[in-house]
């Protein structure tokens, strides 16, 4: 009996309008569908995944109190070198790279986490350079939300 070893010829292109989803939410979509994880012939030493672009990274939701509380810390190398910004800041002035920062944590760490990190887009409005991709609409549900307005509703 032969090894089956799936192709790696399917290259599907999703967008994700990032409005209103919850950080961790749409990072475990999103990270999930770059790795693969979606499809039913899914190899763990493989890229399998789609490319995805985020669009409205800017209107992206914080749960909480992670918009004052989540620090990212970086160092210059420099005594006394340690940068420390809130979630806040970050977003005023680079709103893709907090996406870009929690789908990377969710990837495999090492070469094959880079190569797939190559294929998240993130951008801060609603404009992408890739239409000639023709990519699909995946839409992310807030069922925290969802489920919160239907309690509402019964309730009145």
């Amino acid at each position: 009996m032969k090894t089956f070893v799936p192709k790696n010829d399917e290259q599907n292109w999703i967008v994700v309008d990032a409005t209103d989803i919850p950080l961790g939410r749409l990072a475990t979509v999103v990270a999930s569908r770059i790795r693969g994880k979606h499809r039913p012939d899914f190899t763990p030493n493989m890229i399998q995944g789609d490319f995805v672009i985020v669009v409205n990274a800017s209107k992206i939701a914080f749960t909480g109190g992670k918009l004052d509380g989540k620090v990212y810390t970086r160092y210059s190398g420099y005594q006394g070198g340690l940068k420390k910004l809130t979630a806040r800041e970050s977003m005023a002035k680079h709103p893709d790279r907090v996406i870009e920062h929690a789908v990377f944590g969710m990837l495999p760490k090492g070469r094959q986490g880079r190569d797939m990190h190559n294929r998240l887009k993130v951008y801060a409005g609603e404009r992408h350079p890739h239409v000639a991709q023709n990519p699909q609409p995946l839409a992310i549900t807030n069922t925290a939300r969802t489920k919160a307005a239907q309690s509402n509703n019964e309730v009145k």
